[in-house]
């Protein structure tokens, strides 16, 4: 296992755009807790906090896609490095300013997140030209989905110690300074400079024309509420068992899960087709959810969150192939992005229903929530078997990279390609 993923961190430009892309992505895996920490350091309360936060996370909601449909239009560079600047000057802007006036305070938030770079979707639109063969792209979106994993660990750890030794704006700017260095060593890649998407058929709803994709978001739509509700509910059984530190072991401990999970899924190739995989592994993640309504003991508990994390990576890592599958020419960094949005918005729902569902039915009832969402996610792939079944005019970015090498042009076929 570990030979294949070193084979992959070992091809030519890997290292570079993984390491560049998650950088990047710094400002915005640590976007909530920066907020809160500095909100809280000018004085501000929670409910300002949270409100600019969710101004963040909405505007990042319904700027990723936007500039994902961008970038194929132009792009990585002239859309990726300009928007990263922004966004970081949106954050620089509200460090200088503090929460007074809260009209400028809420405007520089939204900026940033509004101006986020879709540096996820374009990193898996690149994959293609950069690894060649199909198994090894399917490979490094396990690896990707894992690095993901590490990332929202490690990211707020990161924020927490720059506070510790300098101050809640200094870690503000300095993370979204980091954004945008890892932005520049991912544009002026070579792979970045001179990967172009395929040429696309107008249409207003651009990604958001595939049958397909639409069935997979409604699917992810609800993994991210099950993710917000485990979230919230996590913190009410911690404060029945231990506080603080058992909140921080459970999440590490489904992070945990997760990491294991998508290692192991990369390491091997699967038969069949994705979408049928795609359905499995969903509905192990729905199963594994369930048991967290019992709400054991810390150690149990933990175990069990273990166990609830394993299937979230390899969820992730397939959606990535039915994306990649099913999104219309010339949109494929539009089609992830969506992806990244839609899981993003399940994510806070979940967060707002876990919490009165919490106040009603104690910790299990926020546990159910959690289960409630795995099941319906299932349910979604279930009742659009059909649809996710036939890709119809929608291609593969691997078959697209193959046939720009051999000068095929099979319709339908050609998502992405190199200048």
């Amino acid at each position: 296992m570990a030979a294949g993923y070193a084979e992959l961190l070992g091809t030519r430009h890997v290292t570079r755009l993984l390491t560049g892309t998650l950088v990047g992505r710094l400002p915005n895996a640590t976007a909530a807790i920066a907020v809160v920490l500095f909100v809280r350091a000018e004085g501000g309360s929670y409910s300002l906090a949270g409100l600019l936060s969710a101004v963040y996370g909405l505007a990042t909601a319904v700027g990723q896609p936007l500039l994902g449909r961008a970038v194929d239009h132009y792009g990585q560079p002239r859309v990726m490095l300009p928007a990263a600047v922004v966004s970081a000057l949106g954050m620089v802007l509200f460090a200088a300013v503090g929460t007074d006036p809260v009209p400028l305070a809420v405007a520089a938030v939204l900026v940033s997140g509004l101006f986020t770079p879709p540096l996820e979707g374009g990193l898996r639109a690149l994959w293609p030209s950069v690894l060649k063969r199909e198994d090894r792209v399917h490979a490094a979106y396990a690896m990707d989905a894992v690095a993901q994993e590490v990332m929202f660990t490690a990211g707020p750890l990161l924020i927490t110690l720059a506070v510790a030794l300098w101050s809640e704006a200094t870690a503000l700017v300095a993370v979204n300074v980091l954004g945008v260095l890892g932005a520049l060593s991912v544009v002026v890649s070579e792979p970045s400079r001179t990967w172009r998407s395929a040429p696309r058929e107008a249409h207003w709803l651009g990604a958001l024309r595939s049958k397909g994709l639409l069935a997979l978001l409604g699917a992810f739509f609800f993994i991210g509420l099950a993710l917000g509700s485990i979230t919230v509910a996590a913190v009410a059984y911690a404060d029945d068992h231990g506080g603080d530190a058992v909140y921080g072991v459970l999440m590490a401990a489904i992070g945990l899960g997760a990491l294991v999970g998508g290692l192991v899924y990369g390491a091997r190739q699967w038969p069949g087709a994705p979408e049928k995989r795609l359905r499995i592994v969903v509905g192990c993640l729905a199963l594994g959810y369930l048991p967290l309504m019992s709400a054991p003991g810390a150690t149990a508990m933990t175990a069990l969150m273990t166990l609830a994390g394993v299937s979230l990576a390899p969820a992730i890592a397939c959606a990535f192939i039915v994306v990649d599958r099913h999104a219309p020419r010339g949109t494929v960094t539009e089609a992830f992005s969506w992806l990244v949005t839609t899981f993003g918005v399940g994510a806070a729902l979940g967060t707002a229903v876990a919490g009165p569902a919490v106040e009603v039915g104690g910790v299990a009832a926020g546990f159910a929530s959690a289960g409630a969402g795995g099941i319906a996610a299932l349910l979604v792939l279930m009742a659009t078997q059909r649809v996710l079944a036939a890709p119809g005019d929608m291609g593969s970015v691997v078959a697209a990279s193959e046939n720009d090498r051999n000068g095929a042009a099979e319709p339908g076929f050609r998502t992405g390609h190199q200048a």
